[in-house]
């Protein structure tokens, strides 16, 4: 069985107004960010919703709640906006044990052409098909645990909530990825 792709909106799907210079949501870019990539993943899309993350309400994690629980397959992926990503992660991961759910998005909109969103959709895409059963973040080709992630809003990344002690992620670059999968 595939993985199912659940979109959410963020970033991720973000489209940009040159005129007015906002930024809105058209359609998501999933399925041709996946046939850029040359995907050859079977997947299964379902958009769920829309939205900026910062808008997300708990009713909406509710919804992806029981998208994750109602979905045939057991490998999930989620789009989703990187501001309360781990919010997210954190409603799901108290509630999901049965299932690899693996939330994912990007800093910068996908049309901008410079957007991390095509590399961090394969890496959550490879990582959902070997992590175990449980709910994590994958950014910037690391993924992490719901209950050890933490967005640094001044270096633009997702690291290791101990990190937050020492003001660094340095000390966990070299940390075994392997290490969740025990």
């Amino acid at each position: 069985m595939g993985i199912a792709i659940l979109v959410t909106g963020g970033t991720f799907d973000k489209e940009y107004n040159e005129l007015t210079g906002e930024l809105f949501f058209r359609n998501s870019h999933v399925r041709e960010m996946l046939s850029l990539g040359r995907s050859r993943v079977p997947v299964r899309i379902q958009m769920l919703m829309l939205v900026d993350s910062l808008q997300m309400t708990d009713a909406d994690r509710r919804i992806i709640l029981q998208a994750c629980r109602e979905a045939q397959e057991h490998r999930l992926v989620i789009t989703h906006g990187t501001d309360t990503m781990e919010q997210t992660a954190a409603f799901l991961g108290n509630q999901i044990a049965d299932k690899t759910v693996v939330l994912t998005g990007a800093m910068v909109p996908y049309r901008f052409g410079s957007s991390d969103g095509l590399f961090n959709l394969g890496s959550a895409l490879a990582f959902a098909q070997v992590l175990p059963p449980g709910v994590y973040i994958a950014m910037n080709g690391r993924y992490l645990s719901w209950n050890d992630a933490h967005k640094n809003r001044l270096k633009g990344v997702f690291e290791h909530q101990m990190s937050i002690n020492n003001g660094t992620d340095e000390q966990n670059d070299h940390i075994d990825t392997h290490k969740n999968m025990h």
